[in-house]
Formats: C-alpha cells, structure tokens, sequence
C-alpha cells in the first residue's frame, strides 16, 4: 500500500519537469493528480491501520475479560499475550506512516510548490 510513497521521488523526477523543460509539460495537472493520489493512498492506509487497531483491540478486550475469570487457563494466557503484541505492533505502525508520509509530503512540496497549492482545508 506504500508504493506511492516507495516510488515518489521517481514519479516527481520523470514527471514534473525541470525550469528547462517547464514549457512542454503541464506541471501543475501532474502534481495536482499526484496530489490526489497522496491524499487517497494515506487516507487508505490510515483507515485500514486503525480498523485493524479496532478489531485487535476488541480481541483483547474480549481475551482479558475471559482471563479474569479463568486465571488457570495458560492457553488463553498466550493468546491473550500475542493479541497485546500484535495491538502494539499495529500501534507502532500508526509511528511509521506518519514518518512515511512526511517524507513524501517533504519531497512533494519541495518539487510542486511552484506548481500547485493544496488546498487550505487538507
């Protein structure tokens, strides 16, 4: 889901041109178009990411309720266990698509400023 950030400085190198070349492509289209595509791609991931947080958080929720009325159960005791390290993973996950994104909105800006403003409200 991150290929458009993995790809980003190549998309900007081979399809907003340079001031040499900034007649015979239409920058402000392109980086309004990848733009767009940023916004959705991390929309996506953001909604997806934070589903996953829900769903497992609810496990655990679900898991901890068993557990207390049953302390002996060590099965349920590790399961409980992986469930809290995939909650805590998938958290973390939060931290690196917000370092993901910056990254890609720093190399977008420097690129595009000249061509396109995002709108204000975004």
């Amino acid at each position: 889901m991150r290929t458009i950030d993995d790809r980003i400085v190549h998309e900007l190198n081979t399809t907003v041109p340079t001031a040499s070349f900034a007649g015979k492509i239409d920058a402000s289209q392109t980086c309004k178009q990848l733009y767009e595509s940023l916004m959705a791609a991390h929309a996506s991931r953001d909604r997806v990411i934070k589903n996953c947080i829900a769903q497992t958080s609810s496990v655990v929720k679900q898991l901890r309720e068993e557990r207390e009325k049953n302390l002996d159960n060590l099965t349920l005791l590790k399961q409980l266990r992986k469930e809290q390290t995939k909650l805590k993973w998938m958290q973390s996950e939060l931290n690196v698509e917000e370092v993901v994104n910056d990254r890609s909105w720093k190399v977008f800006n420097e690129r595009c400023r000249i061509h396109f403003k995002p709108p204000k409200n975004e």
